[in-house]
């Protein structure tokens, strides 16, 4: 599972070592590109819009949220999409092939953020490692969908798209600018100017004119549900005084502890790697009342969740003029 190392924030002495590496990586990645640009690649394109949401950086930037939040618009605005992932986190076998993910889904066959993007989206999710093959296959279950929505698909350059978004971590941004191994980057910085909007998620907002122009998401804390019966809610202020343990597997785990710390939670935290399989002996504590994780960790523990077990569910925040802008791309490239 992906832990983000502490020298992709910052210049040190093994990042110099591993600069040979990360040219080699950015001289195939243009070559890559530049194949697929040209022609020496096949590009499929399918009959309805395709929206990607993506990174140019390894690790969580809160592509997921965005991704159910442009759901909801698309829905909003008349149209039925289908949400299309490489179920990322998924036993190797479950997504060699096309396959439907529904709310109940295992996650540990599917993938915890598909399996997050079933429940909450109201529409087909689809995994696959061939992002045409998985779009085909869903539209041929779902035959009323009119817009697909790939999840983390930025650099799959044979699917066509007609939108790019690209979401930024406002804490890490581009760690230290380098290109994988030496730094988090799986693509140039110079390629956001090429996509049709960045979303940066933090709480510092963009410049107010960019190009492409830029977006502020903010993840707002909504609720704590707990994971042994799920329409059973808790107050936030419930949880003060409490021994209290939070558990996080996500990109970037601090993110999530200084949430609960600004909404009064003292806690003992406990960080994991990105998609880490969770078992019981993760989540359960002998000095505890309560155990706090996030909705992409609890859909992996239900399983063998206790009452003291809580998600903390929140909703991002993002200003409608992307969903606008959203639109509008659509319209005019088709």
């Amino acid at each position: 599972m992906f832990r983000y190392p502490a020298f992709w924030t910052r210049i040190k002495f093994v990042t110099c070592l591993l600069l040979p590496l990360s040219w080699l990586f950015r001289a195939g990645v243009a070559l890559r590109r530049t194949c697929y640009q040209r022609g020496w690649l096949r590009i499929e394109r399918l009959p309805i819009p395709v929206i990607v949401v993506g990174n140019i950086s390894v690790g969580g930037t809160g592509k997921t949220p965005l991704v159910l939040w442009l759901v909801a618009r698309l829905r909003e605005a008349g149209y039925r999409p289908g949400v299309i992932s490489r179920g990322y986190g998924a036993t190797r076998r479950s997504n060699k092939s096309p396959r439907a993910v529904l709310a109940d889904s295992d996650a540990v066959l599917c993938g915890d953020e598909p399996v997050l993007l079933a429940r909450y989206g109201g529409c087909p999710v689809w995994i696959g490692k061939n992002r045409p093959a998985t779009a085909h296959a869903l539209l041929a279950a779902n035959a009323d969908c009119n817009v697909i929505v790939s999840d983390d698909g930025l650099q799959h350059y044979r699917l066509a798209r007609d939108v790019e978004i690209a979401v930024v971590d406002g804490t890490r941004g581009h760690g230290n600018g380098f290109m994988l191994p030496a730094g988090p980057l799986r693509e140039p910085v110079s390629q956001l100017e090429l996509v049709d909007a960045v979303v940066i998620r933090g709480r510092v907002a963009p410049a107010a004119s960019t190009t492409p122009p830029s977006f502020l998401m903010t993840l707002e804390p909504a609720k704590l549900r707990n994971l042994h019966e799920a329409n059973r809610t808790l107050a936030f202020k419930s949880l003060k005084g409490k021994r209290v343990h939070a558990v996080a597997g996500i990109g970037n785990p601090q993110q999530f502890f200084d949430t609960l710390t600004q909404l009064g939670i003292a806690h003992t935290p406990h960080a994991f790697a990105d998609h880490h399989a969770f078992k019981a002996s993760d989540i359960h504590f002998n000095d505890c009342d309560a155990v706090v994780m996030t909705e992409k960790d609890a859909v992996k523990c239900e399983r063998f969740a206790t009452d003291d077990d809580w998600a903390l569910q929140a909703e991002a925040r993002v200003h409608h003029s992307l969903a606008q802008l959203v639109l509008k791309r659509m319209k005019q490239r088709r």
